[in-house]
This record gives C-alpha cells, sequence and structure tokens, in this order.
C-alpha cells in the first residue's frame, strides 16, 4: 500500500517506521523545511526522536502534494492544534488527493480549543466532500520512543465501519505492533484526550514528592471522570476499561517517556506553566485538553474535579498542594455511582 504520513513529531515518525515494516509504501511529511532536508539526509528525527535510524526507504518531503500522491492510505499526525489547517491545506494544495477515495487515518490525539470537537469531527468538517466521513482513528498506550524500538504495543483502530477498521488493523499490524478494532469512535476519542489532563494531575502529585497511594486514587477517580464526560457524549462505558482508557492513562500517567506528566511534575516543583511548556519542543496536549474537557463538563452537566482543580492549577495560579487537599476534603460519597437506566 501507498502510505502518506503527515507529521513528523516523534509519532509520526514512529508510525513510518512500523509502515515501512509492514513492506508498505511510505512517504513521511514534515511541516518543517529545515528538519525535512535532515531527516531525509541522515535519517534520524533529531529533534523529535533522537538515536532511531529512519529507513531508507521511507521518503522524506516537505511537499504536501508529493507526500499524498498517488496515496491509498492518509494518515494524519500533526499537533492537535495543526490538525485543521494541515487538513484544509491539503485540500488547497493536492485537490486530487481524495479522487480515489483513499483510507482516511487521524492518529493525533486532543480536542480542538474553541470548537471542543474531536480529531475526527476536526477532519470531517476540514476535508472534502465525503474524505472525512468515517475516518479510522489509531490510539492507545503507545510511546513513540518505544514503537519506534519494537517494544511490544497494543492500540485500536475506531471506526463506525468495521471494514475500514479492518483494513487499517491489517495495514498498520507487525509482530510487535499489535491493532485491535473497535466502534465506538466517541469513546476513543474522549478517552486518549482526557487521560493526558489526569496524567498531568499525577505528574503534578510526584512533582510534589507524594506516593503512590495518591496517584493511584488520582488514576482511578481520573478514569471515572473520563468515563463520566464520556457517557454523557454517546460513549460506550466499556471503552474506557480497555486500550483507550484504562491502558492509555497508565502508560501516559507513570512513564518517564510521558510529556504530561512531565510537564505536571515541574508545576508540582513550583515550575510555571510557561517555563515547563518551553522546556520541551514536544507538545504537551493535556494543557489544552484540560481547558476544553472543562468547557464541555459544563456543557454536558456533568462534574470533574480532578480536571477542574488542574484547571485551576493552570490557568488560576492555584497552588498545587491545595488544589489536592481540595479534592481529598470534598463531601464524602460511595464509591459507585447510581446509573439511571434509560427506557429501551
Amino acid at each position: 500500500m501507498n502510505v502518506a504520513v503527515l507529521g513528523a513529531g516523534g509519532w509520526g515518525t514512529a508510525l513510518a517506521l512500523v509502515l515501512d515494516r509492514g513492506n508498505h509504501t511510505v512517504r513521511l511529511w514534515a511541516y518543517e523545511a529545515d528538519l525535512a532536508a535532515r531527516l531525509e539526509a541522515t535519517r534520524e528525527n533529531d529533534v523529535f526522536l533522537k538515536g532511531v535510524r529512519l529507513p531508507d526507504g521511507v521518503r522524506v518531503t516537505h511537499d504536501l502534494a508529493e507526500a499524498v500522491a498517488g496515496a491509498e492510505m492518509i494518515l494524519f499526525v500533526p499537533p492537535s492544534h495543526a490538525l485543521r489547517s494541515v487538513a484544509t491545506r491539503l485540500t488547497v494544495e493536492a485537490p486530487g488527493a481524495f479522487a480515489s477515495a483513499p483510507l482516511v487515518v487521524v492518529a493525533t490525539k486532543g480536542l480542538e480549543k474553541g470548537t471542543l470537537l474531536r480529531m475526527s469531527e476536526v477532519a470531517s468538517e476540514s476535508l472534502p466532500g465525503s474524505a472525512g466521513q468515517d475516518v479510522v482513528v489509531l490510539a492507545g498506550p503507545s510511546h513513540a520512543e518505544e514503537v519506534a524500538r519494537q517494544v511490544p504495543t497494543a492500540i485500536v483502530a475506531a471506526c463506525r465501519i468495521q471494514d475500514r477498521a479492518q483494513a487499517v488493523q491489517e495495514a498498520v499490524s507487525t509482530d510487535w505492533f499489535r491493532v485491535y478494532r473497535n466502534e465506538d469512535v466517541i469513546g476513543v476519542e474522549l478517552a486518549v484526550s482526557l487521560k493526558n489532563v489526569v496524567a498531568i494531575a499525577a505528574g503534578i502529585s510526584d512533582g510534589l514528592e507524594f506516593g503512590d497511594s495518591t496517584k493511584a486514587a488520582l488514576l482511578t477517580r481520573g478514569l471515572v471522570e473520563m468515563a463520566r464526560l464520556g457517557g454523557a457524549m454517546g460513549a460506550r462505558p466499556e471503552t474506557f476499561a480497555g486500550l483507550a482508557g484504562m491502558g492509555d492513562l497508565i502508560a501516559t500517567a507513570t512513564s518517564r517517556h510521558s510529556r504530561n506528566r512531565r510537564l505536571g511534575e515541574a508545576i508540582g516543583r513550583g515550575v510555571t506553566l510557561g517555563e515547563a511548556l518551553g522546556a520541551s519542543p514536544m507538545v504537551a496536549e493535556g494543557v489544552g485538553t484540560c481547558e476544553a474537557a472543562v468547557a464541555l463538563a459544563e456543557r454536558h452537566g456533568v462534574e470533574l474535579p480532578i480536571a477542574e482543580q488542574v484547571h485551576a492549577i493552570l490557568f488560576e495560579g492555584k497552588s498545587a498542594r491545595a488544589a489536592l487537599r481540595e479534592l481529598l476534603t470534598r463531601d464524602l460519597k460511595p464509591e459507585a455511582e447510581r446509573r439511571v437506566r434509560r427506557p429501551s
């Protein structure tokens, strides 16, 4: 299969490696012209994935039309804030890219600031005609640093139309990179986005030098919040117990590779948000997602206490220690929430 990977960050580069291993013809598009030139010349992504060699078969380009020429699958992997602009630019610069109805895959996690849309919804709005309908979402517990080094990993391909999810599943799976199918696009996208907010909370706990007990409580109750908002938006509860939910939450909230956990840890130690963001070229998606999550909770009338406290720390100058103390002193309640059955 001819595959275009749009976005040469760490995750885009890692997916290009996976696809090359699957004997696909891969073109990797880099937004930055200088990065594209260096990648093509040195075969190493010295900004986002140091120490990993890009196979000779992967063509790197800064030309968007060249990247998607003849593509049977177009994989979007830009940061969440750039997905709309990349999709819109593709429509202008390569208007014939969708003439042969390529598989469109979104591997970007997050919620769009302002619109609060999921990434598949952004693609649906931005791509021409039916090209953005029923895109496949590729997501789950996966660190680029590990996937690129063939560390065994399992993720999810989510689409309402299972034939499309299966096509991506078969194209991307390797002997170390396993892909499952899921129909719950809403749940998968919300889970892999909202877990970044909980990961920031876990990092703040680490920065304050709290223990494993604190982190366990944050992850567990954070998962409850994720499922609560997901349920209000039409997601399936079981999705949050799967790879996109519990799996990605564990990976992101506990790993040394996690940008969101590291950012939270820095803030817990007293670093400002601006300083923490400036310390790395990588995007910590949880910062923007936190704003979107609080806005969505208000829209749907649900409580997200952890997300609200993370928001207060990041954007309202609240003390991290005071915020966690406030979480622990909320009104006492049963652990399990009563669910009202809707009439069939």
